[in-house]
């Protein structure tokens, strides 16, 4: 009897994880068909030429950003994954037409996103094409950012605006755009890029983490001595906050920094995050992240599927080097989530395919909206759900 009841309680629990599983054929069905939309919709956009990339859908309108804007290679990104998925020589089409407009940021010296910018449309692009064109383009960009890296400070600048309130800002966002350089000593052979990012990952693990491995958003220097100024949150509740997606981009950076250098610290440092994500009390049942883990408003504030979405990706990948199954059912649990309750309506919502993200709520600006970089780790999490 008591062999009967464990059996009934495994098969109920492998039957609830089964549940959970997302349906990536269907889900990447309607990723086309809203992609196919927005395609349409964006032609009819209220934007100027040099507007090139979708970045959100607010008050009733599609907006689009520039080629500079550090969400613009996200679209191109999006139609890649499309690509990756369908092998569809339309996708492949459209791909290469959106990650032309965004290649000539290969020389701007003026951000820190040149990762989000480049690597999401080119490096894809190389990833999927191997066409040796692209190869100059990921290396260019490469030095670009390298030209804001510091050795006094040991990482690379984020912002040059708002000097009033910091010297030199480095934000923990900027994690993801090391894949970049690991990248470009590939192809380059220059190992200068690798030094710089592992420089660059070490000093952020020393100063932007708290005790419970929660993140700071912005840690300032001073440039001159690579002393800490303060530390603050300034996309999150309060300085001592936890911001939502600063949390996921954390996890993200620290395993991708782990797959390039096989370093146990950066293993360990993503399991302590992802720990302090999957256990926080404020958590919902359903894994998707109010916009701010420490907001006193919970449960009666906005949520983060951007969040979500990147978590979900970085569980994915992190699930494999930790040897831990757990990780990958909370990845797909997210991803369920995410299907089933954040979906935007059909060929609606300018064509993004998730809702309810949150970009910048402390200056009230993209809240409770559509954002393609919860679309793009969105399809990148089911992708990754397929192959890990």
């Amino acid at each position: 009897m008591k062999r009967t009841l464990v059996l009934i309680t495994l098969v109920a629990s492998l039957s609830t994880l089964y549940a959970q599983k997302v349906n990536v054929k269907k889900e990447f069905k309607f990723a086309q068909s809203q992609t196919d939309y927005m395609l349409q919709e964006i032609p009819k956009a209220e934007s100027k030429p040099e507007q090139v990339s979708p970045r959100t859908f607010e008050n009733g309108k599609l907006k689009l950003v520039v080629s500079k804007d550090w969400t613009s290679g996200f679209f191109p990104g999006i139609l890649w994954y499309l690509y990756d998925y369908t092998k569809s020589p339309k996708w492949l089409e459209e791909a290469k037409k959106f990650t032309a407009k965004i290649e000539k940021e290969q020389f701007n010296k003026g951000t820190h996103d040149l990762g989000f910018m480049i690597y999401c449309s080119v490096g894809n692009a190389y990833r999927l094409t191997k066409d040796e064109r692209y190869k100059p383009i990921i290396i260019q960009a490469a030095k670009s950012l390298s030209s804001r890296f510091n050795p006094q400070t040991g990482v690379i600048r984020s912002w040059d605006h708002h000097q009033d309130i910091w010297q030199y800002p480095v934000i923990i966002d900027n994690m993801m755009n090391l894949e970049l350089l690991f990248d470009a000593t590939k192809f380059s052979g220059d190992s200068t890029f690798y030094k710089l990012a592992v420089t660059h990952a070490n000093t952020t693990m020393k100063n932007h983490f708290r005790p419970d491995y929660s993140s700071y958003h912005v840690v300032d220097y001073n440039p001159q001595t690579g002393a800490v100024n303060k530390k603050m949150t300034h996309q999150g509740y309060a300085d001592e906050s936890a911001w939502a997606r600063g949390q996921a981009w954390g996890l993200y950076g620290f395993t991708l920094c782990y797959r390039e250098t096989k370093d146990q610290r950066y293993l360990d440092q993503a399991n302590h995050i992802a720990a302090f994500i999957l256990n926080h009390p404020s958590m919902p049942k359903d894994l998707v992240p109010y916009w701010d883990y420490n907001d006193p408003a919970i449960p009666n504030t906005s949520r983060d599927a951007s969040a979500a979405a990147i978590t979900a990706s970085a569980l994915y990948e992190l699930a494999g080097y930790a040897n831990n199954k757990t990780y990958r059912e909370k990845a797909d649990a997210i991803l369920s989530s995410l299907s089933k309750g954040y979906h935007s309506p059909k060929n609606q919502n300018g064509g993004f395919i998730l809702i309810h993200s949150t970009g910048h709520r402390p200056a009230k600006s993209e809240i409770d909206v559509p954002l393609t970089y919860a679309d793009y780790y969105y399809l990148e999490a089911l992708l990754r759900s397929k192959k890990n």
